[in-house]
């Protein structure tokens, strides 16, 4: 066995494996400041997309390609080691953001021999037009909003009058939503994040359920 292919193996998997010990900046002081001892690591989203487009995929009659969807997802925040979780509000424009990401990918991936497999993977989540892509991006959505939901009914979110550092309250858009009558930190995440789902009957069920019912997995039977 070749070493160079044992040391780009370990190279690629121990830098993606630095997920393990970054934390969702969602989560963090400057965004919602969630009252936690310890909160989800990006890593720990990641498994969740998998787990729940597995559940869907279980459930409903999504005519998806569950193994490619899986694949993206492993793989769709691996530029996150390099650039770090940036957020919607962090002043990063989308099309720069885009640009981090393809760049830290090109380094990430390295000299592995399936690098352009890997990168396609990336490349057409990102693009968002095949129906594996769209379901992963879903995926990937919706994994937040329960998070945030989950959050809540743990008691962990801080009221909507304790949010003076958190740069996504002060946003315009934010305020509107405060102002037109929303209550919880997930209300504004779910106000933010429906419209996503519109044309997609399950992912739109599936967070009215989650709004709906307490995410406390001692309730749920």
């Amino acid at each position: 066995m070749e070493e160079s292919r044992i040391k780009n193996a370990m190279r690629f998997y121990l830098l993606a494996t630095q997920l393990k010990y970054k934390i969702r900046k969602g989560w963090d002081e400057q965004h919602w400041n969630v009252k936690k001892e310890r909160l989800e690591s990006v890593a720990e989203h990641i498994y969740g997309t998998c787990i729940l487009a597995i559940s869907l995929d279980s459930e409903f009659k999504c005519n998806i390609d569950l193994y490619k969807v899986i694949k993206m997802l492993v793989i769709h925040e691996l530029g996150e080691v390099k650039i770090d979780d940036i957020t919607p509000f962090d002043n990063v424009s989308p099309e720069e953001k885009m640009q981090k990401e393809h760049e830290a990918y090109a380094e990430l991936v390295g000299n592995l021999i399936k690098k352009d497999e890997i990168m396609s993977l990336f490349l057409e989540f990102d693009s968002k037009q095949t129906k594996e892509a769209i379901f992963a991006y879903h995926c990937d959505k919706l994994e937040a909003d329960i998070q945030s939901k989950v959050y809540q009914d743990m008691g962990c979110q801080n009221p909507l009058e304790d949010q003076e550092n958190n740069v996504v309250f002060r946003s315009a858009k934010t305020q509107k939503m405060v102002a037109d009558g929303v209550k919880t930190a997930f209300d504004i995440w779910y106000e933010y994040d429906k419209k996503i789902y519109e044309d997609d009957e399950i992912f739109a069920q599936m967070l009215e359920y989650v709004r709906n019912h307490n995410t406390d997995v001692g309730t749920i039977q």
